[in-house]
């Protein structure tokens, strides 16, 4: 029934084996890669024919995780897996990332190809054995794809480099990195990273390269041996297009290098749409079918693209005038929104972030149910990009997959430097809006995220920077950009975007649109991204030389305190009682851990002294001769139970004055406050109180 294909090896100390022939028969291919307990399925369906007038390449790629893989039922009502989760989002975008340009670059078919963690043991994260995996279906199936493609996680620990860390190891690793790439070199990177220099980042990249090389030959005899026959590729080479590209070419190419020549980004985009639409002139509405239409923006894309990129390898000439190493001119605007906690306005260029952070407590911590385990998460960063930011009309919604890529990489590259939560325990939400965009704005964003942490006073040790280097690579020639445009980075070869502080790197991403790159391009373009971010640093440093010494007074301010754990149930009281009249009184807010640590947060000091002080006189054991304010809790005609200071104590009816007392009830309602002196406590800790002794005194 089955015709089963298993290969396997020893992998970093674990068995990696990948099976076809057994699940999802109907899909073009399909995979079952497994290490330890955790097993991943991925399918590969792709159209036999492109849609008429098909102009781009339809790939999508979904990673999805299922609840029952480790044993557990959905919360919520529905029960049952709903939108994707960030985890999962995150990992679609992972594996899309190195695997969309190994695919034949006029290929425009359909591909779907869907990854699904079936078991996992919850000791190492998935991702890598996912994107493995989709790897794999897709050489199976016979598309045009230029793979295998492999991947691997690396962790730094104790200073040494550790190949698919465990989740427990990455508890003490200072670098948390995936790496995926050919034989031939590396494709993607993605990576946070506590302050590494170049070399040792690089040595990291290079290490996970020569470790996944064995599941590259792995994937390579699974396919000799069960691999679909390869597609007929012949139609995609078509001799038609290179003689229209003559002729558009005669036509329009000193038009292109006129374009280039405005600096502006509008300008020049003015000036490529009237391109466009002088050489549509040239054709009647009949001749103008779908795929022909097509056919003419890929031409002139075609040429716009061998124009930069000649100019660049030539004369290393950019579009904007620059010269290849230099940033955009810097502005930067600090605390430009006087409500906020902490903001700033920065701008690259034609690029444009505008960063906010704001200050919360414990209770505005974001709960996060993952399969690994719950935990909360007291660092946010939520990334928007509106269409205006391009000049565009277009929908506002919910975030899309680019946004939620582009946040966690600035998150990334700011959360290495935060301060432990002892000594700043503050939640911190930053929100970027990116206001104008060409080029790198996820780099803007960690620029101005940091800088709006500084603003509110987050005690960062220094400043962090982003940016993002281009390649143009003809044959052996090659030429690294600092902080490309927009127009750089959709006709070059690379997007590399590093982040960090003066001392090192905290964020590495890479993305390639060629097969791989090799060790001494990944050098030059280190090198080159330390000179840029040492200068965006300094511009940075001009406008906000620290972290601001105090909060905003729109902040909550908030201290601490130790109590015992056995007094936690009193300050909390029965229901929640106490702890909720402490805060109406203070207008505070109160969070208390299991440890005995008290957290209070209030706009303004008045609600931190209110609140402080109640929790004192719950929390403090009685002494023999001091007075306590409490409330009178209960009549009896021997005299009157007072509670205070979280416990309750007995004020005999011959201690309310020096005159006689006929009936406590003259004296004393339920529910009145009043000033009680203690005057003894027995060995059964029963407490005495008295008024009279305050009376006698004053």
């Amino acid at each position: 029934m089955f015709n089963i294909t298993k290969k396997s090896i020893n992998w970093g100390g674990q068995e990696l084996s990948i099976e076809t022939g057994r699940y999802a028969r109907q899909a073009d291919a399909s995979v079952m890669v497994t290490m330890g307990d955790t097993s991943i399925l991925a399918t590969v369906v792709a159209s036999k024919s492109a849609a008429p007038g098909q102009s781009f390449f339809p790939l999508t790629v979904y990673y999805q995780e299922k609840t029952y893989a480790i044993g557990k039922i959905p919360g919520g009502y529905i029960k049952r897996e709903g939108r994707p989760t960030e985890v999962e989002t995150l990992t679609s975008r992972l594996i899309d990332r190195p695997i969309r340009p190994l695919f034949h670059p006029k290929f425009k078919n359909e591909v779907q190809i869907i990854c699904t963690l079936l078991s996992y043991d919850k000791e190492s994260d998935p991702s890598a054995l996912a994107l493995i995996a989709a790897s794999a279906a897709t050489s199976l199936a016979g598309v045009p794809f230029y793979g295998p493609l492999a991947a691997s996680k690396v962790g730094l620990i104790d200073d040494k480099l550790v190949l698919n860390p465990t989740n427990a190891e990455m508890e003490k690793s200072k670098l948390d990195l995936i790496v995926a790439g050919t034989q031939e070199g590396v494709l993607m990177v993605e990576s946070e990273a506590h302050e590494l220099t170049e070399e040792q980042m690089l040595e990291a990249v290079m290490f996970g390269h020569k470790n996944f090389k064995p599941v590259l030959d792995l994937i390579q005899e699974l396919k000799e041996e069960a691999g679909k026959p390869d597609w007929d590729t012949t139609s995609l080479e078509d001799d038609s297009e290179k003689e229209l590209k003559e002729k558009i070419s005669k036509l329009v190419a000193s038009d292109i290098e006129k374009a280039y020549e405005h600096k502006d980004k509008a300008e020049r985009r003015t000036a490529l749409e009237q391109i466009e639409a002088k050489v549509f002139e040239q054709y009647t509405p009949e001749e103008l079918t779908p795929e022909f239409t097509t056919q003419l923006y890929s031409t002139i894309k075609s040429l716009k693209k061998n124009y930069v990129r000649h100019q660049l390898i030539e004369t290393e000439k950019r579009i904007d005038g620059r010269k290849v190493d230099q940033v955009r001119q810097i502005d930067i605007g600090v605390a430009p929104l006087p409500r906020c906690h902490g903001s700033a306005l920065f701008t690259r260029g034609e690029t444009q972030a505008l960063a906010v952070t704001t200050l919360g407590t414990a209770d505005d911590e974001l709960m996060v149910d993952a399969l690994a385990g719950e935990f909360r998460e007291d660092f946010m960063l939520h990334y928007n990009f509106p269409p205006f930011s391009v000049g565009e009309t277009g929908r506002l919604g919910t975030p899309g997959r680019r946004e939620v890529g582009h946040g966690k990489l600035a998150w990334r590259a700011l959360h290495p430097l935060l301060p432990s939560k002892d000594d700043f325990p503050y939640t911190i939400r930053i929100v970027s809006e990116i206001l104008e965009s060409n080029g790198s704005s996820s780099m803007a964003t960690v620029c101005g995220g940091s800088l709006a942490m500084m603003d509110a006073g987050v005690p960062l040790k220094d400043h962090i920077a982003g940016i993002a280097m281009g390649l143009i690579k003809e044959g052996k020639n090659f030429v690294v950009l600092s902080d490309i445009l927009g127009d750089e980075d959709d006709l070059g070869d690379m997007d590399f975007k590093v982040a960090g502080t003066k001392n090192g790197i905290t964020a590495l991403q890479m993305d390639l649109k060629i097969t791989s790159i090799d060790e001494k391009i990944m050098k030059s373009a280190l090198e080159q991204a330390l000179k840029g971010r040492l200068h965006i640093i300094g511009e940075m440093e001009k406008a906000l030389p620290k972290s601001r010494d105090q909060l905003s007074e729109h902040a909550p301010q908030m201290e601490t305190m130790k109590i015992a754990v056995d007094k936690i149930r009193d300050v909390i009281g029965s229901g929640g009682k106490v702890i909720r009249e402490i805060c109406e009184k203070s207008g505070a807010r109160i969070n208390i851990e299991d440890d005995g640590k008290v957290t209070i947060a209030s706009v303004g000091n008045e609600g931190l002294k209110i609140a402080r002080k109640m929790i004192d006189e719950i929390v403090e054991d009685p002494e023999v001769g001091k007075v306590y304010t409490g409330k009178v809790a209960k009549l009896a005609d021997f005299g009157a139970f007072v509670d205070f200071m979280g416990t309750s104590g007995l004020l005999h009816i011959s201690e309310i004055s020096n005159e006689r007392v006929e009936k406590v009830s003259d004296h004393f309602s339920v529910g009145d406050v009043i000033d009680v002196k203690v005057v003894g406590i027995d060995n059964r800790g029963k407490i005495r109180l008295s008024r009279k002794e305050i009376t006698t005194q004053d």
